[in-house]
């Protein structure tokens, strides 16, 4: 995958009539603008119905329609994180497509649903027309190759899974089935560096879904930009930083089973913690950033996955790492409804020319708390842009052993594979 970086930073520089700003802000601004600026818009959903004998799960209504897409979400589809994020991206794909029509079915999961596979859903899916069926989490890696197994004229789209990748670990070949990623690691390192520079503790905490080479992976990248912005912009000893992850066991809460985000967001802000980041699909962290902030203290958070994650409280928001999910749903899509799909493995950074711009898959906004800090945050986005690789050697991982030596830049699958959080991490690997 290629970034396409510019020739010099200039590239993104915007034309503005008033006084110029310096060099490194006007780029920063350019770069930046837009994403915390207001709330995404989606159309509303359709009314729910019930999703066929035996499933038990509603689905939205659609239209009749020549080609039919359906979606099983792990989470609500209006949880203002990774699943709305998939929602509102496939939903402003489908606007443009008029004579193409969508069911959806949310909250598959063993708390919501806990007699109800991801296949039964898709079975019940396919039975009234779907011929493109997502899964959107990797908890359904085998649902998504059942599927497409037992249904070979449908194609099958595995978001975040591993399958299709032929120079993986797991490939198991299928024709009709593909995975689709985006690779937010860069956009993990942004969101890392505004937390070291929002900070004045040098205390961040994760609150982290289960644990898994994903979830490793986005908390390694988020401290690996949040470790250099704090030594080259804040000038402070990689020492003095404290990046703690709790794991809280599944991608959102399930009582009696997983810890408590809330509870987990609050013992960092009770042990000094004053930023807060997270890895979940729910907005926890973001909540009770916002009610420490309004009882007092000084607390302010990174958001992930969606768009509008600023939006929960503007005040203290430092920015947030999200996924545009429209240019790959547009792609897939009209390869399948042309007969042209085939499988494949997709795993798309952001397009630096524009970064949070329709194009680019993954994106960051700066939040209003950055203040000031705009500024280096917008040369570290030019650093990145330019082909700074913060994966690369000397990194050991937390138990001693070496990941990369000096210098070494690592490949894509030791990334995707990552088996252990990287020294500096407080915070289980597994």
């Amino acid at each position: 995958m290629t970034h396409r970086p510019p020739k010099s930073p200039e590239a993104f520089a915007v034309p503005r009539p008033a006084a110029r700003l310096p060099a490194v802000l006007t780029v920063a601004l350019s770069l930046l603008a837009g994403a915390c600026q207001g709330s995404s818009t989606s159309a509303s959903p359709p009314s729910d119905k019930t999703a066929g004998p035996g499933a038990a799960a509603p689905a939205s209504a659609a239209p009749a329609a020549a080609y039919k897409v359906g979606m099983v979400l792990v989470g609500p589809y209006n949880d203002k994180g990774w699943n709305q994020a998939h929602y509102d991206g496939i939903r402003s794909v489908l606007a443009k497509m008029p004579d193409v029509g969508f069911e959806y079915v949310d909250k598959v999961n063993p708390s919501d649903r806990p007699n109800v596979k991801g296949s039964q859903v898709a079975d019940d899916l396919i039975s009234r027309g779907a011929r493109f069926v997502v899964y959107n989490s990797d908890d359904y890696k085998d649902d998504a190759l059942e599927t497409a197994r037992k249904h070979p004229e449908v194609t099958v789209i595995h978001v975040s899974g591993d399958y299709a990748w032929k120079e993986g670990k797991n490939h198991k070949p299928q024709p009709n089935l593909g995975n689709f990623m985006g690779r937010i690691e860069a956009a993990q390192h942004i969101a890392g560096c505004a937390a070291a520079l929002g900070t004045e503790t040098g205390k961040i905490g994760v609150v982290g879904p289960l644990v898994n080479d994903e979830t490793r992976r986005l908390v390694t990248a988020a401290y690996l930009g949040a470790r250099y912005c704090w030594e080259k912009y804040q000038k402070k000893k990689p020492e003095d930083l404290t990046f703690k992850v709790t794991w809280i066991g599944f991608w959102f809460n399930i009582p009696g089973v997983t810890l408590d985000p809330t509870k987990v967001a609050d013992d960092f802000i009770g042990g000094g913690f004053d930023v807060l980041m997270t890895g979940l699909d729910t907005p926890e962290a973001a909540l009770q950033a916002k009610k420490a902030s309004g009882a007092g203290k000084k607390v302010k958070y990174v958001h992930y996955d969606h768009k509008a994650g600023c939006d929960l409280a503007p005040e203290i928001c430092l920015g947030v790492a999200y996924y545009n999910w429209a240019p790959l749903y547009r792609d897939t899509i009209e390869k399948a409804r042309a007969g042209k799909y085939a499988s494949e493995f997709v795993w798309q950074g952001p397009d630096f020319r524009d970064l949070n711009g329709d194009s680019s898959v993954v994106g960051f906004g700066p939040g209003a708390a950055l203040g000031e800090a705009q500024a280096p945050l917008g040369a570290f986005v030019i650093e990145l842009a330019n082909g700074l690789d913060l994966f690369k050697g000397p990194l050991k991982f937390q138990d001693g052993t070496e990941f990369l030596k000096d210098g070494e830049a690592a490949t894509p699958q030791q990334i995707w594979y990552l088996p252990q959080l990287v020294r500096g991490i407080t915070g289980p690997s597994k």
